[in-house]
């Protein structure tokens, strides 16, 4: 198969919206552990990449099908649009030092080409990912509460020394962030290149005839290192504004929150969990993107709540929940402006 060099033009986009991701919400697995000084931020960075490519390879395609359902771009140029305008609204933000939400910035781009399109948006899987959009950070606000008040109940009646507590709660952030990494790149790389699998340029392809590697796996993986060189080279700035600013935390109320996001972020992209619960017959959970920063700032603020909204700087958390409110309406405003120029000015494809 001959590769065509304009593939990567039409990708740049998704591997630009890749880098904002990383650079704003990937890092947040370890904010509050590099807020709390308790792990250098270059040693974040590296193992926040590692398992983050990881997970995206590995456990990427859930929450990327239920996206698709929101729309299904059948063009490179839609798509390239689509991610660009995700891209530009969460870079705006990053830019304010704003963690904001990439997957409100890539659903309010969806939108914006359906609309520009005139192809009906899939109510029933639109309001599937607004409601996570209220449940994400209740929900790990809850997780919090209860972790830490166990954790510190423990930690009580085990009388541990200061010291051994520190090298623990050390360990546990590596540990939790480790797994939150990978939860991330499971959950989050549909934001990313979901909107290029209806149009994929690549073909599957098998490795020594035993291992055959997916068209969508190819671009999960050309994704995730976007997201890592997102980590790794812009991430500093809103992991200290999670980790520090927002409010003050201690070590452990940063384990509990880096667990909670991450637990989180795994109940919404494990497709075995959903088929466990669906096989008792039980109430299975959506796989669906959900936010990184909406996890993690909801369960710093339920850590402070627990401890007497002690520290929480309100006005900070006023500006960031201002900010997950206009990204989608920026980023589809951004989509719908774009597309119109793509096929009037540049003649091309966009549906």
């Amino acid at each position: 198969m001959q590769f065509d060099p304009t593939i990567l033009v039409f990708l740049s986009s998704g591997l630009f919206l890749g880098w904002a991701l990383g650079a704003n919400d990937a890092a947040n697995v370890f904010g509050t552990a590099v807020g709390t000084r308790m792990i250098p931020w270059a040693t974040a960075a590296i193992i926040c990449s590692i398992f983050l490519l990881l997970g995206a390879v590995i456990s990427g395609a859930g929450a990327a099908h239920t996206l698709g359902k929101l729309g299904s771009i059948s063009t490179l140029a839609g798509a390239f649009m689509t991610a660009l305008s995700a891209a530009m609204a969460v870079y705006t933000m990053t830019k304010a030092g704003l963690p904001v939400s990439t997957t409100q910035a890539i659903v309010g781009g969806i939108v914006g080409w359906n609309l520009f399109s005139g192809t009906p948006t899939d109510a029933k899987t639109l309001t599937t990912i607004l409601a996570t959009w209220i449940i994400c950070p209740l929900l790990s606000a809850g997780i919090a509460v209860t972790l830490y008040s166990a954790t510190i109940a423990f930690l009580r009646k085990s009388k541990l020394h200061l010291l051994r507590i520190d090298a623990y709660t050390r360990v546990g952030l590596i540990i939790t962030g480790s797994f939150g990494a990978y939860s991330l790149g499971a959950n989050n790389i549909a934001n990313v290149v979901g909107v290029f699998l209806p149009s994929s340029p690549f073909q599957d392809f098998t490795i020594s005839g035993i291992y055959t590697v997916s068209s969508a796996q190819q671009l999960f993986f050309i994704g995730a290192l976007a997201i890592c060189v997102g980590v790794l080279t812009y991430s500093r700035g809103v992991m200290m504004t999670v980790g520090s600013s927002l409010g003050r935390i201690s070590p452990i109320a940063a384990w509990v929150a880096v667990t909670s996001h991450s637990i989180v972020l795994f109940l919404f992209a494990s497709r075995g969990l959903e088929s466990w619960l669906a096989s008792y017959s039980l109430p299975t959970i959506p796989l669906v993107p959900v936010s990184s920063s909406q996890a993690v700032v909801g369960a710093v603020v339920g850590i402070a709540v627990l401890k007497g909204m002690e520290g929480i700087r309100w006005r900070l958390l006023g500006k960031i929940m201002l900010g997950w409110a206009l990204t989608p309406f920026l980023a589809g405003i951004i989509c719908f402006i774009g597309l119109f120029f793509l096929q009037n000015v540049f003649a091309q494809k966009v549906f």
